[in-house]
């Protein structure tokens, strides 16, 4: 496998964990916000649900799943972005096979 530099190392985690830090608040203010504003989110309805019930029910889960691949697609730019290819590192580690 192919070695980083050790500063180059550094800005990749630290790029990672500041989309990581992204996420984690995106997803406590869609879960945990969502009941502090409950009163005023109840006066708007979706489906004929108000908001705070529909976002309680579906709307944090499936803002945990775009999220999820959000991240995927984010994570994927970064990784060729400092050189980290996946498919590459596949080849890599199975080394070689013999042809019959």
């Amino acid at each position: 496998m192919k070695k980083i530099e050790k500063e180059v190392a550094d800005r990749y985690f630290k790029e990672k964990n500041r989309y990581m830090f992204l996420y984690l608040i995106i997803w406590i203010g869609v879960s945990f916000g969502v009941v502090l504003f409950a009163e005023p989110l109840s006066e708007i309805s979706l489906n004929g649900f108000p908001l705070h019930y529909f976002m309680g029910a579906q709307g944090s889960i499936l803002t945990f799943i775009i999220l999820l691949f959000v991240n995927a697609v984010v994570s994927d730019r970064i990784d060729r972005k400092y050189g980290i290819d996946e498919t590459k590192n596949e080849q890599l580690s199975y080394g070689k096979t013999l042809d019959h």
